[in-house]
């Protein structure tokens, strides 16, 4: 099979959000849509050991921000390659409680869901949310899948629903980013990684990059 076709299928970035006891939490999620119109519905898919799983089936509530071409993208570094069950994701990422639901500062619009009905798969849950509530907060053009990848650099994390393992061949040195997995690639094979340098997706410096051979 190949593995690449699954690229041209068109996806999102989003962040899911819920609530654990109080305390706000959520990740990163590339696969949500609309299901239906009236009573307006939304799937999201979210891993079996993402610690959001659990909050969203505790909860009962989940909400989807999406996110702009523009967005911070470090909210998706914190988000998506983070486990909640060790972290504050929110911690210094500002916030407002919309439709009862956390929701970060910088997303284009969100969508507050309640839990009607869910569908298990081999590794992920599809939860199903009835639309509560939405609201546009700002214009922009939503980020892509694409974009994400071919723009930003990004890299998908192994729990994401599209992750699919990627390889290269190069005649540079690599430098991986430990906490989100974004790969540097030089020009040379012993070219070393700026001083100064900052992850571009999760914000990290140089001491969190490992070589790879």
């Amino acid at each position: 099979m190949d593995q690449t076709a699954f690229y041209n299928l068109s996806y999102g970035v989003y962040l899911c959000t819920t609530w654990d006891e109080g305390r706000p939490t959520g990740c990163v999620a590339n696969s949500a849509m609309q299901i239906t119109a009236q009573p307006p519905t939304i799937a999201v898919s979210v891993h079996h050991d993402n610690y959001t799983n659990k909050c969203i089936r505790d909860c009962g509530y989940f909400a989807v921000a999406v996110l702009s071409e523009t967005a911070d993208p470090t909210l998706i570094g914190k988000f998506g390659f983070r486990s909640g069950r060790e972290t504050d994701k929110f911690d210094g990422v500002p916030y407002a409680v919309r439709g009862k639901l956390p929701v970060p500062d910088g997303a284009m619009c969100w969508f507050a869901c309640k839990v009607v009905d869910r569908m298990e798969t081999a590794t992920h849950t599809v939860f199903l949310g009835e639309v509560l509530d939405a609201e546009n907060l700002s214009k922009g053009t939503p980020m892509t899948y694409a974009y994400y990848h071919k723009v930003l650099k990004g890299k998908t994390a192994e729990k994401a629903p599209t992750y699919v393992e990627e390889t290269q061949e190069g005649g540079g040195s690599r430098w991986m980013c430990k906490i989100c997995g974004y790969v540097y690639d030089g020009e040379t094979p012993f070219e070393e990684l700026p001083d100064d340098w900052k992850c571009p997706i999760c914000g990290m410096d140089k001491s969190y990059f490992e070589k790879m051979d």
